[in-house]
């Protein structure tokens, strides 16, 4: 079976309950080497509690933060700590915390929207549904964007992107409830897919 999925032989036929216990098996997918970057022109790394949580966090899941940085909220900082993040090979998710609000210096959407591939539309609606039950309507104004960078193979392969506000109730809620359940088997999705593209040559 395990076979037939990696050539796509059956992958329409599969559920998604089986797609997440096939890409639970898999240690690519089940240890990620993520980059964790807070977008903030006041914090440090000693009030960076965001960051700090959203590390936490991942590593608890049995990921690895194996780059860690604080960018100011500015769209050639941030594009930069983005840049620096994928270029590194092991990386297989850039996880980014503040700069998703409306005032003029919140500019980590329209960035990494640069960056996509392919966007993930429900993302942003589910942490806004989150943000709700916490916020009330002030959670539409909290932007959320997940998404895939393209990356060649031969470079470690796709990146997934997930930005989430800068608060620590919404660092919390958006890893938790949202990015730590469908990591893997979104890692494993984008892989995949690479690899049917390159069997059936599409």
């Amino acid at each position: 079976m395990t076979l037939m999925i990696a050539h796509g032989t059956f992958e329409g036929r599969m559920s998604v309950n089986e797609h997440q216990i096939v890409s639970s098996r898999d240690p690519a997918s089940r240890h990620l080497d993520v980059s964790v970057i807070t977008v903030s022109d006041t914090r440090t790394p000693e009030t960076d509690r965001g960051g700090d949580l959203l590390q936490e966090l991942v590593e608890a899941a049995g990921h690895r933060a194996v780059r860690r940085c604080i960018v100011s909220d500015d769209s050639i900082a941030i594009d930069a700590g983005i840049r620096e993040s994928i270029a590194e090979p092991s990386i297989r998710a850039v996880l980014l915390t503040g700069g998703t609000g409306i005032s003029p210096r919140d500019g980590t959407i329209e960035v990494v929207r640069r960056h996509l591939r392919v966007e993930i539309p429900g993302y942003g609606e589910l942490v806004r549904r989150l943000g709700f039950d916490q916020v009330g309507t002030a959670a539409i104004l909290g932007r959320a964007v997940g998404g895939v960078v393209h990356r060649e193979s031969s470079r470690g392969g796709p990146v997934l992107v997930f930005t989430m506000p800068g608060s620590v109730q919404a660092v919390e809620s958006a890893m938790t409830d949202v990015v730590i359940p469908i990591l893997p088997h979104a890692a494993w999705e984008v892989l995949k897919g690479m690899d049917d593209s390159s069997v059936t040559g599409s």
